[in-house]
């Protein structure tokens, strides 16, 4: 099964791609689609949308993995992303790829094993897991990995 994880931004969206077959983890790519601060939101969206498209087109994967929205203090910051989520979920279905949602607690719980991980915790264990020589940078990267993982451990098997 191949895999796309995805940490949602607007200023840094974390991908990651990796093939998982029986209990193995390929990667695939990872990176992360960025947009200038000051740029008009509606082009940022814009370039997010087009970039993520490319990359499902190119990658072809059978699942997306995108981390849920928790309460942000910044209200702005919080509909900022929120749009960035949207037009990434609109990537992935208008291109036939199905979404899954996990929350922070779903992926630490599926990554480290214990849903009160530190982000350290957890993106030592993905650099673990996928044998890597190092963190991903940037930690949106990172983050994307994770939740690739994730959805390979849990959600994964609810496809078969």
């Amino acid at each position: 099964m191949r895999i796309i994880g995805i940490d949602p931004g607007y200023a840094i969206v974390g991908v990651g791609c990796i093939d998982y077959e029986g209990n193995r983890f390929k990667i695939v790519e990872y990176g992360a689609i960025t947009t200038e601060a000051g740029e008009d939101m509606t082009d940022r969206l814009k370039r997010i949308y087009d970039e993520a498209v490319d990359i499902i087109t190119r990658t072809k994967p059978d699942a997306l993995a995108i981390e849920e929205l928790f309460f942000q203090n910044n209200q702005k910051t919080a509909i900022n992303v929120a749009q960035a989520r949207g037009v990434l979920i609109l990537a992935a279905k208008n291109s036939g790829v199905p979404v899954f949602e996990y929350t922070p607690l779903q992926v630490k719980q599926a990554v480290v094993g214990y849903g009160r991980a530190d982000k350290k915790q957890v993106q030592q264990m993905t650099k673990a897991i996928l044998n890597l020589s190092e963190v991903p940078k940037p930690d949106d990267t990172a983050d994307a990995l994770a939740l690739a993982v994730c959805h390979a451990h849990t959600g994964g098997r609810l496809m078969w």
